[in-house]
């Protein structure tokens, strides 16, 4: 096992003294385990340290390597540029993980760079690190961004690490750069949701006792929701351990800010195969997948088989002619989602009827969601089999007062202010009040907050 071992820590800018002039006081249960988390990693004396961070270049579809020789950053952005870190990066580790990954067609490299200089989140473990280092080097680097992807690929990338530190021989320490829920308090930065206290005490019962198959139980809805940042760098940290057993230690939590800050050690053990969580990940979303596919309407099973052979062949398929007439007879504005692993993938839809039935309206708007939804790149032939459906079939709108006279998990709404117009689904997972609700259709429609819109409401039929 090339994995000496692992980190799970915070990254708050005023934990570093220069930063936090005494603020940091407030949070010295994070500095004390802070200091420890550094002093383990620097005792095992890794020959190479990886650092994962939420604050390094991130695309929805692709994992971002950092290249080249080395970097540096200071923290100058938050009043102290005296205080910076420099590094030296691992270029073979860096150009092995891309290699294996480039064979497994996993989307990973060093492509896609933005701004060279290292982030907060890389630079903040790594000042503790070279204080607890003395006066020894750090360590080379490599430097992981995070995706868009599911929790599923976040964790097979750390297995590649780990396969490419083993075939390298190279020894190695991982750090978890991650804050927790930044909604924790309603006086914090960014409010206050009760998902936000929920996601920190999951998130550290699970962390604590190295339980990572909890960590796909955590849907992107209630992430969201919960505003965490790290996660998906806990989950690719979690993945260098498959397959063995790992003794954790949660050092501490706190929250004083409205932002939780949790630190935790991990050593690895033993070979265990009961530890396979990516297999065992992978076998439940096949059954999960399998009952819904037998489960689908003619609804749903129309949109499946035209993104199927849109993406397979650029063509759209026949409609069948077994269809039942509420899908043949009728009119009605649709919307077609899709998803992946419970992440959105694409969403395309129409207030009101433009084609001649409600199943030709399907057909193109299902084409729409996976090939033209601006927010996504296309869905891809390998993608077809982990795709969800669900079909919205809109009833008539209706204008109403205000907002009293919706309710989030009946009524979508629509907001409209002069040509602009927002639209949002009702029962959607992390939008749970009306002005929520209203907010994110308002964004969607580009209108500013403060400028007179009037609302309507409506209802749907949801197929899934």
């Amino acid at each position: 096992m090339n994995i000496l071992n692992a980190v799970m820590v915070p990254h708050p800018p005023l934990i570093i003294p220069q930063v936090g002039r005494g603020e940091e006081k407030q949070i010295q249960a994070t500095v004390d385990a802070y200091g420890r988390a550094a002093a383990f990693v620097a005792a095992a004396r890794p020959e190479t340290v990886v650092v994962i961070s939420p604050h390094s270049a991130m695309y929805y579809d692709w994992f971002h390597i950092s290249p080249g020789a080395g970097a540096r950053g200071d923290f100058g952005s938050f009043g102290a540029a005296g205080v910076g870190v420099e590094v030296r990066y691992d270029q073979p580790l860096a150009e092995e993980l891309c290699r294996r990954a480039r064979e497994a067609h996993f989307p990973a490299g060093t492509q896609g760079q933005r701004d060279p200089a290292l982030d907060h989140a890389t630079m903040i473990p790594l000042w503790f690190l070279q204080r607890a280092l003395g006066d020894d080097p750090l360590p080379p680097v490599v430097r992981i961004g995070l995706a868009g992807l599911p929790l599923a690929d976040h964790y097979r990338l750390g297995l590649l690490l780990r396969q490419s530190a083993e075939a390298l021989g190279q020894r190695i320490s991982v750090i978890a750069s991650g804050d927790l829920s930044h909604k924790l308090k309603p006086d914090g930065p960014y409010g206050f949701r009760p998902e936000g206290p929920q996601y920190d005490r999951r998130i550290m019962e699970v962390m604590g006792a190295g339980r990572f198959d909890g960590l796909f139980g955590f849907s992107d809805g209630f992430c969201d929701a919960a505003g965490e940042c790290g996660h998906r760098s806990f989950t690719i940290m979690a993945g260098c351990f498959d397959g063995y057993g790992v003794t954790a230690q949660a050092l501490s939590y706190e929250g004083p800010f409205g932002v939780g800050y949790g630190v935790c050690l991990f050593q690895p053990g033993q070979p265990d195969g009961s530890r396979r969580f990516l297999q065992a990940e992978e076998a439940r979303r096949r059954q999960a997948m399998e009952a819904r596919r037998s489960a689908e309407d003619p609804w749903v099973r129309l949109a499946r088989s035209a993104v199927e052979q849109w993406v397979r062949s650029g063509t759209l398929p026949a409609l069948p002619k077994d269809l039942p007439a509420e899908l043949t007879a009728r009119r009605a504005g649709v919307f077609v989602s899709l998803h992946i692993d419970g992440a959105l993938r694409g969403c395309i839809g129409t207030t009101g009827a433009t084609a001649p039935s409600a199943a030709a309206e399907i057909l193109q708007n299902a084409v729409s969601a996976c090939s033209r939804d601006p927010r996504f790149p296309p869905v891809t032939a390998d993608e077809l089999p982990r795709l969800e459906y669900s079909v919205d079939v809109l009833g008539p709108a209706e204008a109403i007062d205000g907002p009293e006279q919706l309710d989030v998990k009946r009524y979508g709404v629509i907001v409209t202010c002069g040509r602009r117009r927002g639209l949002l689904l009702p029962d959607l997972e992390g939008v749970d009040t009306v002005e929520d609700q209203i907010a994110i259709a308002r964004q969607k429609a580009g209108i500013a907050p403060g400028q007179q819109t009037e609302l309507q409401r409506f209802e749907v039929v949801r197929h899934v």
